[in-house]
């Protein structure tokens, strides 16, 4: 934690109730109290004595100290790229606000014992078609990433270039994939796409506002059909796309299906791609392909889903098993660094709690940090 002040700090109140999605009235029941009073204390009328201190930091799963520590950086709704920022329920909003800005706090902790990959998203402005697909393009050089050639891995792609990627547990099967554009980007990824395809193209479309929409307010349609145009020419580049999209009046889906496992992006984002971002197939060809798509029930599941993995991140836990290994600093502690207890770290971040390693364990681990390392020369 920061330096702790000897006074009550109403907004770490507020954080820690909108973190766990509570309203006053849950909070005040929770603590054997009230609506109002917990309204009071959080609008700095009243100040809570060190019993009701110990209640709140028992029911909100924080350290006492937690509550004395001024907020440094509030996570914003200016911040944040909502896939549905209009129609996301506000107190779903508020929550992931709260759990953006504690867990910005602990990845600030985490970077004082290790050196993360250094943010690297270049700024691409866009205005046109043209300007989104040479976005992309650019991004793929600037990475190291090749021209044309398939991406293996899209969370591993957005954690070299410097983006935290988590899921946020009890929110994120509720809304989709967002990002928060921060000093060191996050990532939040949905749990409710049972499909790698979709959750690739997520993180894709996430990647795109990171890059495109920088200070820019999104969620509107212009900028989320920028996002997904984005994701599309990032994970099928029209280089490649245009040589071995078939050509046929009428529509290969055995090469079809071999293009989705190769590029590992869905049949619809390949076909809606052709039509509306490249113009190699026509509006008739595009509405009978969707009526088979319908017909055959591959709107929401399609074929060959299975056979492409759901990417997990990688960055969190092994830079905690680092932080295990090289310092000795356990979940324990490290969660009385950020003020919280190791069971709201392991709800925060994802990363199970581990204990300290055995002998035979602690190579692997080294090349965890090794790895960590390397990935700011990628």
């Amino acid at each position: 934690m920061e330096t702790h002040t000897n006074l009550f700090q109403p907004a770490r109140l507020r954080l820690a109730r909108l973190f766990h999605g509570l309203t006053h009235a849950e909070l005040g029941a929770r603590a054997s109290s009230s609506r109002q009073f917990m309204h009071q204390l959080e609008s700095g009328i009243k100040t809570p004595n060190e019993l009701m201190v110990n209640v709140l930091s028992e029911q909100l799963e924080v350290d006492p100290s937690f509550f004395f520590t001024p907020i440094a950086e509030d996570v914003v709704e200016q911040q944040c790229h909502f896939r549905k920022q209009r129609t996301t329920p506000a107190k779903i909003t508020q929550q992931v606000l709260a759990r953006g800005t504690l867990f910005s706090e602990t990845v600030s902790k985490l970077e004082e014992y290790l050196d993360l990959p250094e943010v690297d998203f270049p700024e691409i402005p866009v205005n046109s078609r043209l300007d989104v697909e040479q976005a992309a393009e650019r991004c793929r050089k600037h990475w190291g990433l090749g021209v044309t050639a398939p991406i293996v891995n899209m969370v591993r792609v957005a954690e070299n270039a410097g983006a935290v990627v988590t899921h946020f547990e009890g929110v994120s099967e509720k809304v989709d994939a967002l990002s928060v554009s921060r000093r060191r980007p996050l990532i939040v990824m949905s749990t409710s796409k049972g499909s790698g395809c979709r959750s690739r193209f997520d993180i894709g479309h996430e990647i795109g506002h990171l890059v495109m929409h920088q200070g820019i307010e999104t969620g509107d349609h212009d900028t989320e059909s920028q996002a997904n145009h984005f994701a599309a020419a990032f994970l099928f580049p029209r280089s490649a796309f245009v040589v071995e999209f078939p050509r046929d009046k009428k529509l290969n889906w055995t090469t079809l299906y071999q293009l989705k496992l190769k590029y590992k992006i869905s049949v619809a984002a390949i076909l809606y791609r052709a039509h509306h971002h490249l113009g190699l197939i026509d509006a008739t060809q595009y509405r009978v392909a969707q009526i088979y798509l319908s017909r055959s029930t591959q709107k929401k599941i399609e074929k060959y889903d299975e056979a492409v993995a759901m990417e997990q991140p990688e960055l969190l836990e092994n830079a905690f098993q680092a932080l295990l290994e090289e310092e000795e600093i356990n979940a324990e502690y490290f969660a009385s660094q950020v003020g919280i207890n190791p069971n709201l770290l392991e709800k925060l971040t994802g990363v199970p709690r581990t204990k300290k390693p055995t002998t035979k364990n602690r190579q692997k681990i080294i090349d965890l940090l090794e790895i960590i390392k390397a990935k700011q020369n990628q």
